[in-house]
């Protein structure tokens, strides 16, 4: 596995695995949820933050996002989830690029023990809509 800069021409890809991921484990967002962010995660919120994926055989199955200290996205293709990606992405992020921080939605419990697993304080909790992280940690 291979974890480096993310560019712009992997947007199409990126937003699959967000997508798919965030149908996979995000039950509290409907279609019309999912709808809603898409175009703004592609657009907007991906050139937002620091990209980084992880791949394998260049086939890229995760990335994060971060700014500053935070980590604000963190998402793994569904067939990977389980995997261990997640928790290297993470462990990339804390030793290369220095976050200590994570955002989490306050609908998404998985993410409240992956980051006390990860020795990460959580930032501060957001509800559904105030904040574009919408990240399954794994």
């Amino acid at each position: 596995m291979t974890i480096r800069s993310a560019n712009s021409t992997q947007y199409p890809i990126l937003i699959d695995i967000w997508e798919t991921s965030v149908k996979a484990s995000h039950d509290f967002l409907t279609v019309a949820d999912i709808n809603t962010l898409k175009p703004l995660i592609l657009e907007q919120y991906f050139d937002a933050v620091n990209l980084f994926i992880i791949e394998h055989n260049q086939h890229i199955h995760g990335v994060i996002g971060a700014h500053k200290d935070n980590i604000e996205m963190l998402f793994i293709s569904p067939d990977c989830q389980g995997k261990q990606l997640g928790k290297k992405l993470v462990h990339y992020a804390i030793h290369h690029l220095n976050v200590t921080k994570v955002d989490v939605n306050e609908q998404n419990p998985k993410a409240y023990g992956f980051s006390g697993n990860e020795s990460l304080s959580i930032g501060s909790t957001k509800p559904a809509f105030s904040h574009f992280t919408y990240a399954t940690y794994y």
